[in-house]
């Protein structure tokens, strides 16, 4: 009885862990349009499942999801391009809630070159 009941236990966290990662993850979250957020990146935390920044636009802090490394390399962009104090263009998808200061980055400009996370979606 007790191995049946951990058996059920483990099997329901691993459907809850699931549900939340895809519940996070993917374009659920954001309203299918474009917006360009500019400011100077004052935080970066880079690796799996996406790098997220927190980017200073206008005194507000926004947070920015970028690719997964592979994809942030696929794109021409080094971790160093995120590093502090470094100003950087974003156009992607905000969130749906507009007081989520959040958006997922399609394009990522820096100087005038554009680095392309999603080129199927341009």
């Amino acid at each position: 009885m007790r191995a049946l009941f951990l058996g059920l236990a483990s099997a329901a966290l691993l459907a809850t862990a699931g549900a939340s990662a895809l519940a996070h993850h993917g374009w659920a979250w954001t309203t299918g349009g474009n917006v360009v957020v500019e400011g100077i990146v004052r935080e970066a935390r880079l690796g799996l499942p996406h790098g997220v920044l927190k980017l200073d636009v206008d005194g507000e802090i926004w947070e920015v999801e970028v690719g997964q490394p592979w994809r942030n390399e696929r794109a021409g962009l080094k971790d160093s391009d995120f590093a502090p104090g470094k100003e950087i263009k974003v156009v992607g998808e905000p969130a749906a809630d507009p007081e989520d200061r959040r958006v997922k980055a399609e394009r990522v400009f820096i100087g005038d070159k554009e680095h392309a996370l999603y080129p199927e979606r341009d």
